[in-house]
């Protein structure tokens, strides 16, 4: 019974995923080329979209998306299979209490980064091709990136940064989610109906990026040490997965190093570089994640009785 229950997950899991990937997409490749193009390439996000369409066709806000797509069964499988199992670790009881939620979420984050940070670098790298002769196809990177830099310093480049995100990112999008949705089945009980799932998921997806977007810490990014990197961990992200090198170091001594970068470069806005195209990409696509993935699970667990 508990195997059928875990193989629910992770099919649901993975149809979630992939509405997510097919749904957010477009804004996603908006959101990355706002992070990483250099500076005085884009005015804002409007811009990047706009030249974008206008040099590269509508079909480039697409590129990167079959890392994700390829990969999303197994980091979705992950993410979904981590945060039921964590729930059972933080609590034996099923209704756990928020502050359990977030601790749950923040387990699958770490978790999940461990599939997610290659997805994510190889859709990063596919993002930052702006349409020249010479971009190159999904392939041809990996097999660079394998070739040049194996699977530490290549594959997985950007791993503990994606960590430092998952963390607190899935903290908030749990916790969130469970909110919305515990007060809408005050209301309608269990049978919550769709458009609430559409907005419970929406109100987690922002959670998660204002976790990676804390604006209450901009004031403290001025001051040196640690405090840096509780800034936005996405930015970073994208930079240090794009870079032609790897990092060298302590995780935490290149991730603060990179934030002085970006300031020195943008100043503190730098660091909130993509967090409009983030949020307007969340809605539809936090939305389309937990209702396919719910409405699977439901489907599945009525048809199997686990």
């Amino acid at each position: 019974m508990s195997y059928l229950s875990t193989v629910n997950d992770l099919v649901a899991g993975s149809v979630g995923g992939a509405a997510q990937v097919l749904v957010g997409q477009p804004l996603d490749t908006v959101k990355t080329r706002a992070q990483i193009a250099p500076k005085g390439m884009f005015k804002g996000p409007m811009d990047v979209l706009a030249q974008t369409v206008r040099k590269e066709g509508f079909f480039a806000l697409y590129k990167g998306m079959a890392s994700p797509l390829l990969g999303i069964a197994g980091v979705n499988s992950l993410l979904f299979a981590s945060y039921v199992y964590s729930k059972r670790v933080v609590s034996p009881f099923p209704q756990l209490s928020l502050k359990e939620i977030a601790i749950a979420g923040a387990m699958a984050g770490a978790a999940n980064a461990i599939l997610a940070s290659p997805v994510e670098m190889f859709k990063v790298r596919m993002q930052g091709q702006y349409g020249a002769a010479t971009d190159k196809k999904l392939r041809d990177v990996a097999k660079e990136m394998w070739r040049d830099w194996g699977f530490r310093n290549g594959v997985m480049r950007g791993y503990w940064v994606t960590v430092a995100r998952e963390i607190p990112a899935y903290a908030g999008f749990y916790t969130a989610f469970e909110f919305s949705k515990r007060k809408f089945q005050s209301q309608y009980g269990d049978k919550v109906p769709v458009w609430a799932l559409l907005a419970s998921g929406s109100t987690g997806g922002i959670a998660y990026w204002l976790s990676c977007y804390p604006l209450g810490k901009l004031r403290s990014a001025v001051d040196e040490g640690l405090t840096y990197i509780e800034l936005s961990v996405d930015v970073i992200k994208s930079r240090i997965q794009l870079r032609q090198t790897p990092p060298t170091g302590k995780p935490w001594n290149y991730m603060a190093n990179e934030i002085r970068m970006v300031i020195a470069e943008s100043g503190l806005t730098g660091l909130f570089r993509g967090l409009s195209p983030s949020l307007l990409r969340t809605i539809p696509a936090g939305a389309s994640t937990f209702a396919a993935f719910e409405l699977t699970r439901e489907f599945l667990t009525e048809s199997t009785g686990a």
